[in-house]
């Protein structure tokens, strides 16, 4: 995806990119792929696959919310940014939390952050989990691209999300509902929308999860990281 069909992809989504916006995430691109020298944040580099499969990617969360709010947004598991960092790019009216359990990926996001002239962002190094504990009900919307099972998302991420807002992760071809039904009640939680859809160009899938939360989550969740022997996000 070349830099015209990206912004012409985008324009199908109802976005269009100031001139700084366009600045920002070719800076962006080319801090990855500088510091992915060094350290692994993605195996993803080549110019107009980055521009696809991960900024492209991450922003297909506008196809089932409306990101112009002025909302706050949790971003569980970010990696290298993903979406968390090209969100706030091209919609800077969020709040932005980016977490992740790997201090030097935050440290790389905070260098970008500078570099890009974005400041307003909260940089988070700790195990979701550990980060949901003390940060129960605080966000509008969280979001992933974490690879865990959306069971195991779902408990990291939901005790975060406020009553009435929205778990939204992002997910590949692979259906999950079924799996998930009975951690999304014991989370006091509900799937209102499941959009699934291809990239373009490639056609590879895409299914996004718009899990609306119901009441307040129980204090038992998220369980302790050694109960659910899975990698920290």
């Amino acid at each position: 995806m070349n830099q015209s069909e990206f912004e012409d992809s985008l324009k199908e989504l109802g976005i269009i990119l100031t001139d700084t916006q366009k600045e920002q995430l070719e800076k962006y691109y080319e801090l990855l792929v500088e510091y992915n020298k060094v350290m692994n944040l993605t195996g993803i580099t080549e110019h107009d696959e980055v521009y696809l499969k991960h900024f492209y990617d991450s922003l297909t969360l506008s196809r089932v919310y409306d990101l112009k709010q002025d909302i706050s947004l949790c971003d569980i598991g970010t990696g290298a940014g993903f979406p968390g960092m090209v969100l706030k790019i091209v919609f800077p009216n969020l709040k932005v939390t980016l977490v992740d359990s790997l201090n030097k990926r935050i440290e790389f996001l905070r260098g970008v952050s500078e570099k890009l002239g974005i400041y307003n962002i909260e940089l988070v190094s700790a195990r979701a989990e550990e980060y949901a504990l003390k940060n129960r009900e605080c966000f509008d919307i969280v979001t992933s691209r974490a690879v865990a099972s959306l069971p195991i998302l779902s408990e990291y991420s939901i005790p975060l999300v406020k009553v009435n807002g929205y778990f939204i992760p992002m997910k590949g071809s692979k259906r999950e509902e079924e799996d998930s039904l009975n951690a999304l009640k014991l989370l006091n939680s509900k799937i209102e929308k499941v959009d699934t859809f291809s990239l373009p160009k490639e056609e590879s899938m895409r299914t996004l999860y718009v899990i609306r939360k119901l009441e307040k989550t129980s204090s038992k969740y998220p369980r302790k990281y050694a109960d659910m022997k899975k990698k920290p996000l």
